[in-house]
């Protein structure tokens, strides 16, 4: 993706679009724009060919939303927005380039809306779209109504783009394609720098130096922020000091700007002390759990400081921070096993989500069902991934979801599933998604924990395994009730 091609932030508005149309409007990222827009008073359309669980409440904003993609749905249309999952033979990229219209990429459709105001976008390998949440809700509770996409839902807020007021606009940039190159943020926040997305950068220095180029984006009025307990936060944060540039750590390093300690985390969720300038801060708690999750709402208090904003405020919002759809989500409870639904592909997230939900599960045992997503990460980081899962006491495992993927001989869930640490009897490979909730009703016993883990369409299975283990708890009562009926007391009547 050559984003030197693309519309910078600033140099178009969102009202210089006219009418939007949004291909592939039904994800996550898409929906949440075509929100933003709606919510802005403009008019927008989409095309899908699947009822997402977004359609409706875009709809309910005066949405259009086409269940088919055809040349007319772009009639009376401005401009065309597209995301990197759409190639460019889609007959409505075609058609909209055939008719002369606007045709811009997410990023440069988000970068018009971000114009005139000041962007607080925050990347990462890991923790943006809890990180973006956190930010948004301290600048909320601050009373700044900042405009906001981020890249999942806020749980019970229900929406993962807003149009505000305010002069914030906060945004998570997705570093994966390339496209935050296009953003001008007056507040950089980087959470952490790993080896990911190497199908677009080739190797982990090359990922390190596109970070630094959108680091440098940043206005010199404002500030970058990055974690000092994470290495390549370390080595960014040097790089860019070198070169005069106003950057603040956090973590619980002792050299970090905003340092944390006495940091604690359970099932009731985790607190640390923060200080910064030999100044106490107090404590933070929040009421998920996880020391990642601690280091995430760092980066959200120390910009709030920066700001200028109370920190109480930051206090407020993050004791009360519901979490993230899709991150550490309670999905109910069944026959005494509760289901949670968790986002992470990556090692580091995976193993970071396991060891908190190892710490949920408490004397229950942890089954993990988990759907690897992209082929070339399964592939090139297979012993770590093998691994984190190794953290499980029973594994289903699903087949990689990569599509427009050419699987390889010898690549896939298959050759995943036999380098596991776990025994044999305690993990399986399942060829088809109707397979998963009957191993899970098979596997998982009252008090244990079961997560469905990975790629996107996995977060649509919590349902069905909660379903087969009501159906499992019913059967059970019935063989129970028809064993009494013919026991000793029915045969003494």
């Amino acid at each position: 993706m050559n984003t030197a091609q693309f519309t910078p932030a600033g140099t178009l508005t969102a009202e210089d679009l006219g009418r939007i149309h949004l291909i592939g409007v039904g994800g996550v990222g898409m929906s949440g724009l075509a929100r933003l827009f709606l919510t802005r008073g403009l008019p927008v359309s989409g095309s899908e060919l699947r009822e997402w669980p977004s359609l409706a409440g875009l709809r309910a904003l005066g949405g259009t939303i086409h269940m088919s993609h055809e040349a007319s749905n772009l009639d009376g249309v401005d401009t065309v927005v597209y995301s990197s999952a759409i190639p460019q033979d889609h007959l409505e990229m075609v058609e909209a380039r055939r008719r002369g219209l606007r045709v811009l990429h997410r990023s440069e459709a988000l970068a018009a809306a971000m114009t005139g105001r000041r962007t607080v976008a925050v990347a990462g390998t890991h923790g943006k779209t809890t990180t973006t949440s956190m930010v948004t809700m301290v600048l909320q509770q601050a009373g700044t109504d900042p405009s906001f996409v981020i890249g999942g839902e806020i749980s019970e807020v229900g929406s993962g783009a807003h149009h505000g007021t305010g002069e914030y606009f906060v945004v998570e940039a997705d570093e994966s394609d390339r496209s935050f190159l296009i953003y001008r943020p007056y507040v950089s926040i980087i959470t952490n720098i790993e080896a990911d997305h190497l199908n677009t950068y080739g190797d982990l220095a090359t990922l390190e130096a596109t970070f630094a180029d959108f680091a440098r984006l940043t206005d010199p009025e404002g500030f970058i922020i990055t974690c000092a307990d994470d290495p390549g936060g370390r080595r960014l944060a040097a790089t860019l000091r070198a070169e005069g540039r106003r950057v603040y750590t956090y973590g619980e390093s002792a050299d970090a700007d905003l340092r944390l300690s006495e940091m604690a985390s359970s099932a009731r969720g985790v607190r640390y002390l923060a200080e910064i300038d030999g100044r106490s801060l107090g404590e933070i708690r929040l009421p998920v759990p996880g020391r990642h999750m601690g280091l995430n709402s760092a980066s959200a208090v120390l910009a709030a400081y920066l700001l200028g904003l109370p920190i109480e405020a930051a206090e407020a919002a993050l004791g009360v921070f519901p979490g993230v759809r899709r991150r550490f989500e309670r999905k109910g409870v069944a026959d005494s096993v509760v289901v949670y639904d968790e986002y992470a592909y990556h090692p580091t997230s995976m193993t970071l989500a396991l060891q908190t939900l190892r710490e949920v599960a408490g004397a229950g045992r942890l089954v993990v069902v988990f759907q690897p997503y992209r082929l070339y990460r399964t592939r090139d980081l297979q012993a770590e991934i093998a691994a984190a899962l190794g953290i499980a006491d029973e594994l289903v495992l699903l087949e990689v979801f990569g599509p427009g993927e050419l699987r390889q001989p010898g690549e896939g869930s298959a050759a995943l599933i036999e380098v596991v640490p776990l025994p044999a009897e305690r993990k399986v490979f399942v060829d088809s998604w109707e397979a998963a909730p009957v191993e899970v009703a098979r596997r998982a016993r009252p008090g244990d924990v079961v997560v469905t883990m990975g790629a996107p369409p996995i977060s649509l299975m919590g349902d069905q395994l909660l379903d087969a283990l009501l159906a499992r708890s019913a059967e059970a009562s019935g063989a129970t009730a028809m064993g009494s009926a013919v026991g000793p007391d029915a045969a003494a009547g």
